[in-house]
């Protein structure tokens, strides 16, 4: 009996062994859930099984993005009001926060309007989130209009930021707050500064998104302009990388602070357009127009920090990413012609 007891308590510790961690179900705010990245995340934590509630206004996402199985809620991130309200009514137990005004251009010519969204309507949820005691509060940031033309590249979280646009200066403020609130009442955040997303449902309508910009473009038979002398360079990332950057952000434990996520990988917009151009025979010309305001000109971001803590590594190559983009908008048509 007393051998046999023994083996039946060395079979039950090798059974828990190798049971894995049941994923605790989670009610989780997403907000810009309509928008690119947004719906994306959504689409993620919906299918492991997360409770998932979006808030967004549709100024530039689209109902239509939402995945029918999340609680959509139409509201606006600057008013303070509805969102406490929202808080309240639903108890949500962690936050992505990816609500925002993108347009980098947009943010020089109208500052103020920049900020009431990016600073304001953040730092809303932000208050909010630590009264509420949420687990986890995820920011989608921004890499290189936070850290502006570096001579280091690619380029560290511990680099001085100097941004060169009003929308740098307000995703960096909002990093800065969220340092706050963890210090002061303990908010469990994590900010991940992102480097040029692109794939499917990238909204080609705007100036962001130069990827779905190009390809709107040439799927209509018209002719992209590239602004400047094309030289400029960006480190293009797929939108299922920053996906599961963003899943892994919420399943460490004890993670908080910034990450970089990128590829690590200058591409210049005139190597973009020629990859893009492939899959239309070569047909279009390089045609170039005058360069942008408050643009920079190199950006890659070090990735060495989330590859070593979440370990996190980019499975889509640039040229498979922009294949599989293109097939996308070919086959969704709606996106062409918003």
């Amino acid at each position: 009996m007393r051998i046999k007891k023994i083996n039946g308590i060395m079979r039950l510790k090798f059974i828990k062994s190798i049971i894995p961690k049941v994923k605790i179900k989670m009610k989780i705010l997403v907000t810009g859930g309509a928008g690119f990245i947004g719906s994306h995340i959504a689409d993620k934590l919906i299918s492991k099984g997360q409770d998932v509630v979006i808030i967004d206004n549709l100024s530039t996402g689209f109902e239509y993005n939402i995945n029918p199985a999340a609680k959509f809620i139409k509201a606006d991130i600057k008013d303070f009001g509805t969102i406490e309200k929202i808080f309240m009514e639903e108890s949500p137990e962690a936050v992505y926060h990816l609500a925002a005004q993108i347009d980098v251009r947009k943010s020089v010519s109208d500052p103020m309007f920049d900020a009431e969204t990016n600073i304001m309507g953040t730092l809303n949820l932000i208050k909010l989130s630590a009264g509420h005691k949420i687990k986890k509060f995820i920011f989608s940031s921004t890499g290189g209009a936070i850290y502006g033309d570096t001579e280091i590249r690619p380029t560290p979280e511990n680099h001085p930021e100097w941004p060169l646009s009003p929308y740098g200066i307000a995703k960096l403020a909002a990093d800065k707050f969220l340092n706050y609130y963890n210090k002061v009442f303990g908010l469990n955040y994590v900010s991940l500064r992102y480097s040029n997303v692109y794939g499917p449902r990238q909204n080609p309508f705007g100036e962001a998104g130069v990827v779905a910009i190009f390809l709107n473009k040439m799927l209509n038979g018209e002719q992209p302009v590239i602004n400047g002398d094309g030289m400029q360079t960006r480190d293009y990332i797929y939108v299922e990388d920053v996906v599961l950057a963003n899943y892994l952000a919420l399943n460490k434990a004890g993670a908080t602070g910034i990450y970089n996520v990128g590829t690590s990988v200058e591409i210049s917009v005139n190597d973009l357009f020629k990859e893009i151009n492939k899959n239309f025979d070569n047909k279009y010309k390089e045609v170039h127009g005058p360069a942008k305001m408050g643009e920079q000109k190199t950006s890659s971001l070090s990735c060495d920090k989330i590859k070593k803590e979440f370990d996190f590594i980019p499975e889509t190559a640039f040229r498979a990413g922009i294949k599989k983009t293109y097939e996308w908008f070919l086959q969704n048509t709606q996106y062409n012609t918003i």
